[in-house]
Order: C-alpha cells, then structure tokens, then sequence
C-alpha cells in the first residue's frame, strides 16, 4: 500500500488499487480529530455497489488508517460507519466510510452510533400515529 505523507504536520493520505484513504475534510479538528474517510475509486452511490475486491481493500485500507491513528492520536474507541441516503446523512452522491477515533474525555464517550437513534424523541410520526 502506498502512503502519501501530505506535509510534516498533516496526517497521511492513503491509497491502493481500489480506495483512497484521506483526513476528513469537514471535519472539526477540535472533536473529530484524526477522522478518515476511506473513498471508493469507483465512486459507487453505496457500499451495497461494492465488489468483493472493493470490499477486501477497503478491509486492507481500514486496519492501515486504523494503525497509523494508533500510533499518532493514542485513541480509546472506533465509531465506523457508512452513511446511505439522504434520509441516513449522506451528503455527497458517492459510497465512503468514516473511521472516527474516539477518546475517554469526550463529553458524549461510550456514546454509541446507534445513541441518538434511541432516543424517544426520534419515534417516527408514523409509528405514533398507528398507536
């Protein structure tokens, strides 16, 4: 796998035959410091597109982004994740997964993703509706 070193105080970009690996842009460095985005070349709308070769160095990408967060940032945890569709939060027209390391002193740490989506105040009208 090829590693791109940005610049000295930049992270890394990362990229094989079938993903790039790049910091998240949007990304706010005060509380998703670290985060990657892990970037299909085939610019699939979702993960569900992908083939199994797409998948296996996505896996490969995955553990080397995981790797080098380690040893710059020291994290706690991992959220990873997918966004599909406008309604889930994906908000560019293409597949790309989110690796977010996370850290004990977070205000929300041992938040899961799934956290917010049990919350009450997120019951779909139409389920209360049906009552």
């Amino acid at each position: 796998m090829d590693e791109i070193n940005q610049t000295e105080n930049k992270d890394k970009t990362f990229e094989n035959e079938y993903c790039l690996g790049v910091p998240a842009l949007k990304a706010n460095p005060k509380t998703l410091i670290g985060s990657y985005v892990i970037i299909p070349k085939s610019h699939v709308e979702s993960p569900f597109d992908l083939t199994v070769d797409e998948w296996l160095a996505t896996k490969d990408m995955m553990c080397s982004i995981k790797q080098y967060i380690d040893s710059k940032y020291n994290p706690d945890g991992y959220n990873i994740g997918w966004n599909v569709g406008n309604i889930a939060g994906q908000e560019v027209e293409y597949a790309h997964m989110h690796i977010i390391p996370r850290f004990r002193d977070e205000p929300y740490a041992g938040k899961g993703i799934r956290h917010w989506f049990k919350k009450d105040e997120n019951i779909r009208s139409s389920f209360v509706e049906n009552e």
